[in-house]
């Protein structure tokens, strides 16, 4: 946010919402709530220094036919040793596909082969269930979302 990053108030400054931190759960937050809303984004360094950035693999989704929630739920019951929340586990897994979608409205380059978007597989997953930008998938959500944020006139 170039000439909003820094603000030195002599008044106070009114806003109904405040976010504290710039990283991907900060600027989806500012991005989801209502336009009417005047919101303020404060973060102890600049707004591009937020941790998400450094994030390198990709997003876990299910995403083709060949996958369902089930056994992305299992997978990460076992990469979890037992220290998974079910209900949380499930959330996150079948709201994963309505968040990369969302990503992908706003316009992060996630990589492409033959015109779907390019799936991967980590440790841990029994199918190809990684979505990226290349190995950068982090440094690329946060550009793309800071850019919105920028352009948003009820952010600061």
């Amino acid at each position: 946010m170039p000439s909003r990053q820094t603000t030195t108030a002599t008044a106070p400054l009114h806003f109904d919402v405040l976010i504290v931190g710039s990283g991907l759960a900060g600027l989806s937050s500012a991005l989801l709530l209502p336009t009417s809303k005047k919101i303020a984004i404060i973060t102890k360094r600049a707004v591009t220094e937020g941790s998400s950035g450094w994030a390198q693999g990709g997003m876990a989704a299910v995403w083709n036919k060949n996958d369902t929630f089930d056994a992305h739920v299992q997978d990460t019951f076992v990469a979890g040793a037992g220290l998974c929340d079910p209900a949380a586990t499930r959330f996150v897994v079948e709201n994963a596909p309505k968040g990369i979608a969302w990503l992908q409205t706003m316009g992060v380059p996630f990589s492409q082969e033959d015109g779907a978007l390019h799936l991967t597989r980590e440790g841990g997953h029994s199918a190809r269930r990684i979505v990226h930008v290349t190995d950068a998938t982090g440094a690329a959500v946060q550009r793309t979302l800071i850019d919105a944020v920028q352009k948003a006139p009820n952010i600061t």
